[in-house]
């Protein structure tokens, strides 16, 4: 499983040009599963999103969770973070997760997230076709894989 989590001062998800979901001050966080992941790399995942401490404290410094902060989540299903473009020029998706398991992940792992925000995130459509906007803050970008966890 991986995320790429960017601290945003906004965010949003566009499907054919309708504005599907908008956030403010938070995380924009885009989601891949892999084919062996389990129920255990979303609960890691989840626990260290949502406890990641990038957000800004008073004196502008990297201080604080998105917990503490109470700030939005937007995620975001991208699969083609598990490109793998060791040959040729044509990305393989070959370790990304089949669709219908990685769909019961993206449910799953929406739940965890509201679980350890004790909130309602706003989520993308999985497998749409998406048009994603964001105004990075910082900027701050982090990537996360959960086979990497050590």
């Amino acid at each position: 499983m991986k995320c790429v989590i960017q601290r945003v001062k906004n965010a949003s998800v566009s499907i054919k040009e309708i504005e599907h979901a908008s956030i403010g001050d938070g995380l924009l966080v885009l989601v891949s599963f892999e084919i062996d992941d389990l129920e255990v790399d979303l609960d890691w995942m989840a626990t260290k999103i949502v406890n990641l401490r990038i957000m800004k404290d008073k004196a502008g410094m990297m201080n604080l969770s998105l917990k503490e902060t109470k700030g939005d989540l937007l995620l975001v299903s991208q699969f083609t973070l598990h490109a793998s473009t060791k040959k040729g020029n044509r990305p393989s998706f070959i370790l990304a997760a089949k669709p219908a398991i990685a769909l019961d992940f993206y449910h799953n792992f929406i739940t965890r997230l509201e679980n350890g925000l004790v909130k309602k995130i706003s989520a993308g459509v999985f497998a749409a076709d998406m048009l994603v906007s964001l105004q990075n803050d910082g900027p701050v970008t982090i990537i996360l894989d959960s086979k990497n966890k050590l």
